[in-house]
């Protein structure tokens, strides 16, 4: 074992060596490299920054007050604003996972190349992308909570985010399938299978990871949304009633849309630094829960 670790570190050197005598042959590769890893470097510690700096000035602030089950404006609670977050984001994948999945299988596996409703849905799609969060709010508010008669509420909110989320799943689904190599496609019917088949028990266990991928940015966005959210699902500090607005027809905020709303008055700016401590955990447990779920998928289909 340390005559093989020596051979090793030897091995390493003499690549270290070539790999700087090709840099002094090469100086444009070298100043490559240099912007790559700092690039890196720069992005690992914006991300940390931003992680402590908002720990350091949330921690201090967290209360058993802020979790009270009722809001009030002595107490600021964000419990009634956790649980509209949750049920905001499980509404609105509800409705936009299962119709993008199910459109990037047909784009991918179904379609036929060249075909002309396959280039009008990913142009459609790559112009829902870009649309500004604002504007999806108005066409909630005119649509969903004017005319259809919703009001402001949480399925008028989750409708709206789940067609903003909608090319997102849809476009990383399509690249999870695309990447999985044709051989287990022709492997599989050639062994007799059909394409539903083939689809549902060979392409897409290895395609979960990046459709799972997908899903954690969408959820991102949902947590994060604060405009669409404003005209649509309200800014009410209050959970809605399951008897009277069915939990789902009723006003509600989020905690992104509660943080905005408490740093916009200028009164409890350290309740609204505690909410932004509460919004990254509920971001990172949803993310371990989704990465969870994709590792037990996984491990089932295989």
């Amino acid at each position: 074992m340390k005559e093989r670790a020596k051979k090793l570190s030897s091995i390493s050197r003499l690549s270290i060596k070539n790999r700087m005598r090709s840099y002094l042959h090469h100086p444009f590769s070298f100043v490559c490299m240099l912007l790559v890893m700092l690039g890196a470097l720069l992005t690992v510690g914006v991300l940390f920054a931003m992680i402590f700096y908002i720990l350091v000035n949330g921690i201090p602030y967290l209360k058993p007050e802020l979790f009270s089950l009722t809001y009030t404006s002595e107490n600021a609670s964000m419990f009634p604003a956790i649980v509209n977050t949750i049920t905001m984001t499980l509404l609105s994948l509800l409705i936009a996972v299962p119709f993008s999945v199910f459109t990037a299988i047909y784009l991918v596996e179904y379609a036929k190349r060249g075909n002309k409703l396959v280039g009008v849905i990913r142009t459609t799609a790559e112009t829902l992308s870009g649309i500004p969060s604002i504007v999806y709010g108005l066409f909630g508010m005119l649509f969903f909570v004017t005319y259809l008669g919703w009001g402001t509420s949480l399925l008028a909110g989750a409708m709206t985010l789940s067609i903003m989320i909608l090319p997102l799943i849809m476009r990383s689904t399509e690249e999870a399938l695309r990447a999985v190599p044709d051989s287990y496609r022709e492997g599989s019917f050639g062994l007799g299978a059909g394409r539903l088949r083939t689809v549902f028990k060979v392409i897409l266990p290895p395609a979960m990871p990046g459709i799972l991928a997908g899903i954690i940015l969408a959820v991102g966005r949902i947590v994060g949304e604060t405009a669409a959210l404003l005209y649509t699902s309200g800014t009410m500090a209050k959970i809605p009633d399951l008897a009277h607005d069915h939990l789902v027809m009723g006003a509600g905020r989020t905690l992104a849309v509660h943080m905005y709303m408490l740093s916009g008055e200028g009164l409890h700016m350290k309740e609204a630094n505690a909410t932004a401590v509460v919004l990254l955990v509920v971001v990172l447990l949803i993310n371990m829960l989704s990465s969870f779920i994709a590792k037990k998928l996984t491990k089932e289909k295989a």
